[in-house]
């Protein structure tokens, strides 16, 4: 082949070779700025999520894995002398909201934040796992399982029954210690999976909720309700109004009855969830009922009469399908 004809080869060859180059090297720059993402440790929500959309301005915004639906009228009036601050009445299985009380507003939860607790547990670990006692879970304030052994390794399971039955300060801070090595970074990991869920009211500022930097709305805590209830090991321990377990303790076992008033009260079809108080939140309750196919929540926030608020709400509820 001549010169004139060896050049004109190889223009040929570059026009279409030049597409496909630059092709190439547009995915290889995608390659690489992806491998730094995909080998960090992302925080995966518990549950199925609801799938990503962009949101007005292009961003993505974390969407709820268990959205709650404000949207609509309530679905029955009712009237208290002395009623909550706060309250929600909500449809366990598809987020419907049938009776909401300033839904949105941030206010101190105390012990409801160890819901957040159980669900970042169970995410990150396995019920035979052991959990030392270490001193800085006896060094705890409040209520308290009260006689976990210094030292010694004990189930984890237990431990989440005494967390989520007697609201164990001490048994939060063993487990977030377990799961995270303290409990601060526990509590920046409670804080990842807030964000990550669109908990738009929520902020934690410990693993067991005595401060009062700990502090949702109802239309959040109805959200964290779904997700525990639909876990498994979550479900089982809070529908039990009390149990007892092998412990290494003077008499070898651990006693532990539950402070759920719609349990105590033995409220048709009660099924969980967690009670909190401190001085400034008053009492708060989430509490789950089934009543054939269907299941219903309540979410309680400075209720002067948790009990007869929560079993009057629920009532109305369940009577108004």
């Amino acid at each position: 082949m001549s010169r004139h004809g060896l050049q004109w080869l190889a223009a040929t060859l570059a026009l279409v070779l030049a597409p496909l180059a630059v092709a190439g090297a547009v995915y290889l720059a995608f390659v690489r700025d992806e491998v730094p993402r995909s080998s960090r440790a992302p925080v995966s929500p518990v549950g199925p999520v609801t799938p990503r959309t962009p949101e007005q301005g292009g961003s993505l915004e974390p969407r709820s894995p268990a959205p709650i639906r404000l949207t609509g009228v309530d679905a029955f009036p009712v009237h208290f002398s002395k009623p909550p601050r706060a309250a929600l009445v909500f449809d366990i299985g598809t987020g419907e909201v049938l009776f909401r009380r300033d839904p949105q507003r941030p206010r101190p939860i105390a012990s409801l934040t160890k819901i957040m607790t159980a669900l970042v547990v169970v995410q990150e670990t396995r019920p035979e796992d052991r959990v030392r006692i270490t001193p800085a879970a006896l060094r705890y304030q409040g209520s308290g399982v009260g006689v976990l052994p210094k030292g010694k390794d004990v189930r984890l399971e237990t431990l989440l029954n005494g967390l989520l039955l007697v609201s164990g300060n001490d048994a939060a801070i063993a487990l977030a210690v377990r799961v995270s090595g303290t409990e601060p970074r526990f509590v920046r990991l409670m804080n990842e999976k807030a964000r990550l869920w669109g908990l738009t009211c929520t902020h934690f500022a410990s693993s067991h909720g005595l401060e009062d930097g700990n502090r949702s709305c109802p239309a959040d805590l109805a959200v964290l309700a779904r997700l525990a209830m639909r876990n498994e090991r979550i479900a089982r321990i809070v529908r039990r109004p009390q149990v007892s377990f092998g412990f290494p303790i003077k008499g070898g076992r651990l006693y532990l009855v539950g402070h759920n008033p719609l349990l105590r009260m033995r409220y048709p079809g009660a099924i969980g969830l967690k009670t909190g108080y401190t001085n400034t939140a008053g009492r708060c309750f989430v509490g789950v009922a089934r009543r054939g196919r269907r299941t219903l929540g309540v979410v309680l926030l400075n209720s002067p009469n948790p009990m007869a608020h929560a079993a009057k709400l629920l009532d109305l509820g369940f009577a108004g399908r």
